[in-house]
């Protein structure tokens, strides 16, 4: 059985906040404003992979608590994983795309990539992040925000 699941996160940009997406920590002069450390990236995967194995959202797993406040968001998708195998599932892929109006993401994939591929113990070849620019429209293209989709599928 194949399962698919699609998620999608935003945060603002905030200065005095480190901007990391797909646990990479991007050089920037603003970061995500966010209870955890806004990875919107890894948010919406999270949330793709939770809704692939019908287990709800990230809220409810990772709620706005003392527990997860700075909570790397590498260790949310750690968690996130163990909660997808429990349930008997394997990860087969991932799709994601960042929104952003800057900073320019293409040096940053591949690195992202490998992360993603080692936290979510699947071959590099099942995880695909692209970028995406909103050509300065909408709040990602006047630079107040980031946003991530992602599509995860399944196997049992």
């Amino acid at each position: 059985m194949t399962r698919f699941g699609i998620g999608y996160d935003v945060h603002k940009l905030a200065p005095n906040r480190k901007l990391i997406l797909g646990g990479v920590e991007l050089e920037h002069s603003l970061g995500l404003e966010a209870h955890s450390d806004g990875d919107v990236l890894i948010h919406a995967i999270i949330d793709a992979l939770l809704g692939a194995a019908t287990l709800g959202d990230i809220g409810q797993h990772f709620p706005m608590t003392a527990e997860f406040k700075d909570v790397s968001s590498v260790e949310l998708l750690r968690r996130t994983c163990t909660l997808v195998a429990a349930k008997g599932y394997s990860i087969v892929n991932v799709d994601s795309i960042i929104v952003a109006q800057r900073p320019k993401l293409a040096p940053y994939i591949p690195t992202m990539r490998e992360r993603l591929a080692a936290v979510l113990n699947v071959d590099l070849d099942a995880v695909s992040v692209k970028a995406k620019t909103e050509e300065g429209l909408g709040f990602t293209g006047a630079e107040l925000g980031i946003s991530a989709y992602a599509v995860a599928s399944l196997e049992k």
